[in-house]
């Protein structure tokens, strides 16, 4: 197997690593760095839960190789929270209750970011739309739009405060 050697910020942090080429950037997320926040779903890039933003981007953590993230910056749920104060968004979704089972929140919170930073006032159809590609078993998704809103409020009030 061939090895190569990457450098790559994740959660703003620069990690330089030798991995396999074919080691994916989820299983170099769970299985090198440790950051077990970033779950494996489906392993298809169907259900989102393995979401990262790379670049500020939203990606499908299981469909991407590590290799792949030379020189590029990586941001998982463990990097959501500053100074120990929880994002906005991860804020929203424990006041509305858009946290049932867990699993498809780190995912769910990733694209709920990369969405806030294309739209900073969305609305339900923009949010619909942005999100499809998360799915999850157990919140019906309406709590979840509601959080997202309540985190819009919440940032605009910050912007506008600075």
């Amino acid at each position: 197997m061939q090895n190569i050697t990457i450098h790559t910020i994740v959660n703003n942090e620069l990690y330089i690593r030798t991995i396999p080429v074919n080691m994916t950037l989820l299983q170099f997320l769970r299985e090198d760095l440790h950051l077990t926040g970033t779950k494996e779903g489906c392993d298809e890039g169907e259900c989102g839960a393995c979401t990262v933003l790379v670049d500020g981007h939203p990606m499908n953590s299981c469909l991407v190789l590590a290799a792949e993230m030379d020189g590029k910056h990586v941001l998982t749920v463990e990097g959501l929270a500053e100074d120990g104060r929880l994002h906005p968004l991860q804020e929203a979704f424990l006041e509305v209750g858009a946290v049932q089972c867990g699993y498809c929140t780190p995912g769910m919170l990733l694209s709920g970011i990369a969405m806030l930073n294309l739209y900073p006032h969305p609305t339900r159809e923009q949010i619909r739309k942005e999100m499809e590609g998360n799915i999850c078993r157990c919140t019906g998704y309406e709590r979840i739009a509601d959080a997202i809103l309540l985190a819009s409020e919440r940032l605009a009030g910050e912007t506008e405060a600075h």
